[in-house]
């Protein structure tokens, strides 16, 4: 019997070994010759704009086949129009990637208008990091903490509703207070950023990273002040406290939490829904083979991108949990973000 059994399990393992050379190879031949498109629903030079230019330069050669990944920006709706694009447009065949705003799965919970999508039907690819979110105020706005902040009116800048740039001092409006004046309609975070230079607004919704990343000497000179965080507590970011420290109470600390969940998710990418099993592994496999690629890894440095990748597997349990959420906390949160 134990001979038996022995030969059967190295059966089944051939078999099962056969069956993954075959996938693989399949995975290859489709690939082999084709463009990927790398939609990012946001603007140029931003770290979404950032993560997946520089994802794309490396991740179509750990795939098998080495297609050609070609990076294109579709703007509009805070990211929202190029994930409804993704889902019921874009070929279902694994050749269209998104670069994919983290605040999608709160929009899906709470209903928001335009919203076509769900989310949990992605099939998730990785995130290079979780990003702990910020709000910053020029320097000259005579704001320095979120209890000054509480006691007069603060001009933010944000792209739209659905935006973090918009949810984000949304949410300290409703659940900590303070004045946010939100005015919508710019493009991307780099107009935010002229609008700041120029007097037209005083404050903005912005990762840390990014801020090291792409306004490094704003920081050096004092430019902007970081009235609160959300997410992992970064480890040079001291004495701002974060959003769960100022909130209330528990369910106003459950409610930020909703609408900041998309820290966990990072700058993630997703293919689009029913992409065959094995595509969705291979560039799962592929992603993480680039995160330790040494010149991706060297690039990221140049970069001042910090890697701490995300699977996919985790984004796409993450995306099942928000959307099965208690209705109480959603509808608090729709409140927010409508």
């Amino acid at each position: 019997m134990v001979k038996g059994s022995t030969t059967l399990g190295l059966c089944a393992a051939l078999l099962l070994a056969g069956t993954g050379m075959a996938n693989a190879q399949g995975v290859a031949d489709f690939y082999k010759g084709k463009n990927i498109n790398l939609l990012i629903g946001v603007g140029v030079g931003g770290e979404y704009d950032l993560h997946a230019r520089l994802t794309g330069r490396f991740i179509g050669r750990h795939l098998p086949g080495n297609p050609t990944v070609v990076p294109q920006n579709m703007t509009g709706a805070g990211g929202i129009k190029m994930a409804n694009y993704l889902y019921s447009v874009a070929a279902k065949d694994g050749t269209n990637l998104g670069m994919m705003s983290n605040t999608l799965p709160l929009l899906q919970v709470t209903d928001t208008p335009g919203v076509q999508f769900d989310v949990s039907k992605f099939s998730w690819i990785g995130s290079i990091a979780p990003t702990v979110e910020t709000m910053a105020v020029w320097h000259n706005a005579g704001v320095k903490t979120v209890e000054d902040a509480r006691k007069q009116e603060v001009i933010a800048g944000a792209s739209g509703k659905g935006a973090m740039t918009y949810t984000y001092p949304a949410a300290m409006n409703e659940l900590l207070g303070t004045k946010f004046k939100i005015i919508v309609g710019y493009e991307g975070g780099n107009a935010v950023n002229v609008a700041m230079e120029r007097g037209e607004v005083q404050s903005r919704n912005n990762t840390w990273s990014s801020w090291k990343v792409t306004k490094a000497d704003w920081l050096r000179d004092k430019q902007i002040v970081v009235l609160a965080y959300a997410g992992p507590k970064p480890k040079d970011l001291n004495g701002v406290p974060s959003l769960s420290e100022l909130a209330k109470n528990d369910d106003d600390r459950k409610v930020l939490d909703l609408v900041m969940s998309g820290t966990e998710f990072g700058r993630p990418l997703a293919l689009t829904p029913d992409v065959p099993s094995e595509r969705v592994k291979a560039m799962r496999d592929a992603f993480a083979a680039t995160m330790t690629d040494p010149g991706f890894m060297a690039e990221a440095a140049k970069l001042a991108i910090e890697i701490e990748p995300v699977p996919g597997e985790h984004l796409q349990s993450l995306a099942r949990q928000l959307i099965d959420l208690p209705k109480p906390l959603a509808l608090r949160a729709k409140a927010i973000v409508e």
